[in-house]
């Protein structure tokens, strides 16, 4: 006689109406504490973090919070993968509806410079991170330097796709280019954020003008 495996009391939990409906409000909960969490962490960085400034912003107790993640290093992963998910709906996802070439790298600098102009107020979790974990090897630093990297690429491949279109000059430096755009953004936060300049958005879009000019295809 075969033996009949009886499913475990978390997957009969699960597959009951009462367990899916238990296992839905869960998420729901998690999804609120890593929300304010982002919240708090564009004010006060990912170090600022803790899941007890977090318990009393939720108004939950610590263990309810720390049940969600297990730990504070799990918490800080998530608002970086919360806040990567959020940057490619604004930034990447609307771009790659348009065609390839400049039209869609103009599309990803204009979705970029959109958010950027939000976050002068709040901050940028990429760049805030950048300087709390440059030198901090972990999970963390981790986490922050995948995001990044893809978002970079995703514009490395814009410039490629430009060139392959003929809208670049077949010679033009694609790194150089997704270099340069890189460092508008940077400049721009810097600027604008630390700085109060009031012309640097004004000066980032020039600089993006320039990039593009310089770049272009004499066809």
């Amino acid at each position: 006689m075969a033996v009949v495996e009886l499913p475990t009391k978390a997957a009969r939990t699960a597959s009951s109406p009462a367990g899916a409906t238990a296992m839905h409000k869960g998420q729901q909960t998690k999804s609120a504490i890593v929300d304010a969490a982002l919240g708090l962490a564009t004010q006060i960085g990912l170090e600022g973090l803790s899941i007890g400034a977090l318990a009393e912003v939720m108004r939950m107790s610590k263990s309810g919070v720390f049940a969600h993640f297990g730990s504070r290093e799990e918490l800080q992963i998530s608002v970086i993968r919360e806040y990567h998910a959020r940057f490619e709906e604004e930034v990447l996802y609307p771009a790659l509806e348009k065609p390839k070439g400049l039209p869609r790298l103009k599309a990803l600098f204009q979705n970029w410079m959109n958010r950027t102009s939000v976050e002068l107020d709040s901050g940028c979790l990429y760049i805030s991170g950048a300087v709390e974990f440059d030198d901090r090897p972990g999970p963390v630093r981790d986490a922050l330097v995948s995001s990044v990297q893809s978002w970079l690429a995703a514009m490395h491949r814009a410039v490629v796709q430009a060139k392959e279109a003929g809208h670049l000059a077949p010679d033009a430096d694609e790194h150089q280019i997704a270099f340069e755009i890189h460092g508008l953004i940077l400049a721009l936060h810097y600027e604008a954020r630390f700085l109060k300049t009031p012309s640097s958005v004004h000066r980032a879009n020039a600089g993006f003008t320039h990039i593009l000019a310089r770049n272009r295809s004499s066809q």
